[in-house]
Order: structure tokens, then C-alpha cells, then sequence
């Protein structure tokens, strides 16, 4: 499996999985169409479907577009998110497969919008990885735009918190540099999100992406994942995950870093 990220617009990412023994692929939230076909064409691969994450027009506004250039192409989405273009719907739980060895699984994680579909991706004996969206991104999380604390809570802790530590997280922005500079605002004392802000400073330095990130990286510096600690909430006051989550979202609204 080989995972190609393509910047589209400001700070998106859009994405192509490539079942690299039958050179089949699909395309996460393509709002350039043209782009990532173009970047498809250029790997020689044979683009079979779109997976989109949620229905905001940064994410599924390519989707038309791309059926009109790649005729009798899939487009999933989940069922109850109002996906533009969507052929086939999802819920939670739903299997895809992409050639002959990557499989993917649909993971409900609502809260940015109420049908907002995370996308776990595992091949053979390589490390799993995880399309994110909106939901996760790297040091941070998505807007309650739509959605309530509890769900993030469930989205981010639960559901993505309990996939493998070593998978992959590709999310949809790059908002990394901000996000750990903010995480550290409220856990100033963690020496593991101080040193990933170098990181990331260095790589923006380079005009290099910061993805991808892993659940565990997620797990250490995040503070969106780390609501379960008890300094943690101490810290900003609450006395639950669902509490604290809230807080620091709220705290994050209003933040100019």
C-alpha cells in the first residue's frame, strides 16, 4: 500500500491509497479533481473510488467533478451526512476492499458534522492507517459545528483512541503548527508536544508536510485525547472527559495563537 497526500486549496489534504499489486486507487476528499488525477495518472494507477470523509464543500465539492472525469466512479459517504455526489452510502462498520490486499473500514465519528466517516485503512504486515477528516487532526480536533461534546469524546477517545498505537493518522488540514502551539497552553509542561512544535516548525521551515501523525503520537501530545487524565482536567478545571473536552474546545474557539 502507498499513500500519496496532494495540498489542495489553502491548507487541505487530499489523498490517494494505491493497492500497489494491482495498481488500483482510491481518492480521499479529492476537491481538486484535476490535481489528483493528474498525480494518479502520473503514478499509472486506475482510480476505482472516492471516500469521503464529510459532506463540507472543502472535502465532497470535487465529487461531481470527478464522476464527470472518471465515468461509473464510486463515491462513498456516510449515509446520513448529505454527501454531494455520493453513490454509495455507509454506515458504521462497512468493509471495502481495493485491489487484491488493502481493506478499508468505515468509522462513524460524528461531532464536525453528524455523519462524518473516518476511514481505517490496513494492507498485509505494514502498519495501519487512519483518514481522519475533520475529526482528528494532528494536536487538535474539528469544530462542534454540528455535533456535542460527548460525541467528540466517543469520535476521538473511543473510537480512533482504541485503534493500534502505530497507525497512521492522515487528517484533513494542515493546521499542525497552531494545534501544538495551543496544546501547550494547556499542558505547557509536556515535553512531548514542546519537542513535536520543533518538529513541526522545522518542517514547515522546509515547506514539508506534518503528516502523518500515529494514535500514539495522538495519545502524548493531544490534549483533545488526553481528557481521561486526571491532571489533565485538574488543570483546566472540570472534573470529566466529556467536562474537559468541552473546556479546551472552548478554549481553543477563542484562542488567537
Amino acid at each position: 500500500m502507498k499513500i500519496l497526500h496532494i495540498p489542495c486549496l489553502g491548507d487541505n489534504y487530499a489523498y490517494l491509497i494505491i493497492d500497489e499489486s494491482s495498481k488500483e486507487a482510491a481518492a480521499v476528499d479529492p476537491v481538486e479533481p484535476e490535481k489528483v488525477l493528474g498525480v494518479a495518472n502520473e503514478n499509472g494507477v486506475d482510480l476505482k473510488m472516492v471516500l469521503t470523509t464529510h459532506h463540507h464543500w472543502d472535502h465532497a465539492g470535487g465529487n461531481e467533478r470527478m464522476k464527470q472525469l472518471v465515468p461509473g466512479i464510486k463515491v462513498y459517504g456516510g449515509s446520513i451526512d448529505n454527501v454531494k455526489g455520493c453513490t454509495d452510502k455507509l454506515e458504521n462498520g462497512d468493509k471495502l476492499t481495493l485491489g487484491a490486499d488493502v481493506n478499508i473500514l468505515s468509522l462513524h465519528t460524528p461531532c464536525h458534522t453528524n455523519g462524518h466517516i473516518s476511514y481505517y485503512v490496513t494492507c498485509k504486515e505494514e502498519d495501519p492507517a487512519v483518514f481522519t477528516g475533520d475529526t482528528l487532526f494532528i494536536a487538535g480536533c474539528g469544530r462542534f459545528f454540528e455535533g456535542t461534546a460527548e460525541q467528540m469524546y466517543q469520535s476521538l477517545c473511543v473510537t480512533l483512541g482504541s485503534l493500534p498505537k502505530p497507525t497512521r493518522v492522515y487528517c484533513g488540514h494542515e493546521y499542525t503548527l497552531k494545534n501544538l502551539q495551543f496544546a501547550l497552553t494547556v499542558e505547557p509542561e509536556n515535553a512531548k508536544t514542546a519537542q513535536k512544535l520543533s518538529w513541526a516548525q522545522n518542517q514547515q521551515k522546509g515547506n514539508l508536510p506534518t503528516i502523518p501523525s500515529t494514535i500514539e503520537e495522538e495519545l502524548e501530545t493531544n490534549p483533545f485525547m488526553r481528557v481521561d487524565l486526571p491532571e489533565l482536567r485538574t488543570r483546566v478545571g472540570c472534573h470529566s472527559s466529556v467536562e474537559t473536552i468541552q473546556e479546551i474546545r472552548r478554549r481553543k474557539d477563542h484562542w488567537r495563537g
